[in-house]
């Protein structure tokens, strides 16, 4: 089933990197007490997510910080170490947190992941953005497959 505004977000293990290497992070730890605006792509690198997605928020990062977003996370279904090094290549700094769903375990749990094995690329997230309030979805925006129109940072700006 999938996530609905007005839903609480599920808890699940999630991974980041930091100076001293992968650590875990649980779900509640990144939307407990605070306005986040998350934004979940198929792939670190790829084409629409590298020229576009990604970048839109970290140029609009501050933007959001204006209007009330605690923090920005971007989650795909890559390791850490992608996402890091995904971070580091498109210059995101410490405007939004590079969050790792390598099993696909949040993905799953709130229904929007995708089969892509087809393309090679195995399971993935759906592309969506939501803004989430002390755990509680209040915005949420799914792409349909293979479109780039409602998740994007000017759109999600609107929605503020």
């Amino acid at each position: 089933m999938t996530i609905k505004v007005g839903d609480k977000l599920p808890s699940v293990t999630l991974q980041y990197m930091h100076e001293k290497g992968v650590s875990n992070i649980d779900s509640d730890k990144i939307f407990a007490g605070k306005k986040v605006l998350l934004f979940a792509l198929p792939g670190a690198f790829t084409p629409t997510c590298s020229a576009t997605h990604l970048p839109g928020y970290v140029v609009k990062a501050d933007e959001f910080f204006a209007k009330g977003i605690d923090s920005i996370v971007c989650l795909s279904v890559n390791d850490a170490h992608v996402m890091a090094a995904w971070g580091k290549d498109q210059n995101v700094e410490d405007r939004v947190f590079m969050l790792a769903d390598g099993s696909a375990y949040f993905t799953r749990a709130v229904g929007l992941d995708i089969d892509r094995s087809k393309r090679g690329m195995g399971i993935r997230s759906r592309r969506y953005a939501m803004v989430v309030n002390d755990g509680v979805v209040e915005v949420l925006n799914i792409e349909e497959p293979d479109k780039f129109e409602v998740s994007d940072a000017e759109t999600m700006l609107n929605c503020l």
